[in-house]
């Protein structure tokens, strides 16, 4: 533990959503350790740290290419020395590179596959151990509703995705007597800067199949990861929570 308090370590932690779960994370009592890779861009990240500081949300900041295993290796060796082992692991990071299948290239398939489904054998291989001998662990992998129904023109973010799942499974049967649960957590459409710069009549035609009426904010799923976190949820593990507002129901 790190000044007394468990430590989170969210890869992928500065985008919309990450913010939110590192947020709700550190109002929860947790060290937060927010891992980062920006295209490299270092002052982008520490002027996102100062924005965060400024709101009260004192962060870590440890700076890693989550594709490139020996970049994690170093980055999670980095947050032990300084911090000590990490106790919760969220694997958040990802990206897109749609495409429809016929002009689909291998490296847009690649990619996805080594930044969304890699990194989080990468990541959890290199904190497991630790949780481990601590007897105690949380780990959770953001997915998405596109692994579950699929999506148009995202035959490798959706199998990357639904991987995710797969893994978690397998993993939670493996070491949930060690104390440690493994559970996914799968978005839907979430206000993002991604979504928001979705045109206008494509997103009137989307929020037409929510049927709660709205998308969802990173907060809903920040409340549900930190709750995953806890102790109170100790009896879930290898499960894959939708939220989604009902707009597709497994």
């Amino acid at each position: 533990m790190y000044q007394g308090k468990k430590t989170a370590f969210v890869s992928g932690g500065t985008g919309g959503i990450g913010t939110a779960i590192c947020q709700e994370l550190h109002a929860e009592g947790f060290f937060v350790v927010v891992g980062y890779y920006s295209g490299g861009d270092h002052q982008k990240a520490e002027l996102w740290k100062k924005e965060q500081a400024d709101l009260g949300f004192p962060f870590a900041m440890a700076y890693g290419e989550i594709s490139d295993p020996k970049a994690c290796e170093v980055c999670v060796e980095e947050v032990k020395e300084k911090f000590g082992p990490i106790d919760v692991l969220i694997n958040n990071a990802g990206i897109t590179r749609d495409a429809t299948f016929r002009k689909m290239t291998f490296d847009q398939w690649r990619n996805v596959m080594i930044v969304d489904l890699d990194s989080v054998f990468v990541m959890t291989k290199l904190v497991i151990e630790d949780m481990i001998q601590a007897g105690w662990g949380r780990i959770i992998n953001i997915s998405s509703i596109n692994a579950q129904k699929g999506q148009f023109g995202q035959t490798n973010y959706s199998a990357a995705k639904s991987g995710v799942h797969g893994f978690t499974k397998a993993l939670a049967q493996e070491v949930s007597s060690k104390g440690i649960t493994v559970n996914t957590v799968s978005p839907g459409y979430i206000e993002t800067k991604v979504v928001n710069a979705i045109a206008p009549e494509i997103r009137k035609d989307v929020l037409k199949e929510i049927p709660v009426g709205r998308f969802g904010l990173p907060q809903d799923v920040a409340h549900l990861v930190a709750f995953l976190a806890s102790e109170k949820a100790s009896f879930i593990t290898g499960a894959n929570l939708a939220i989604n507002g009902g707009q597709y129901m497994a």
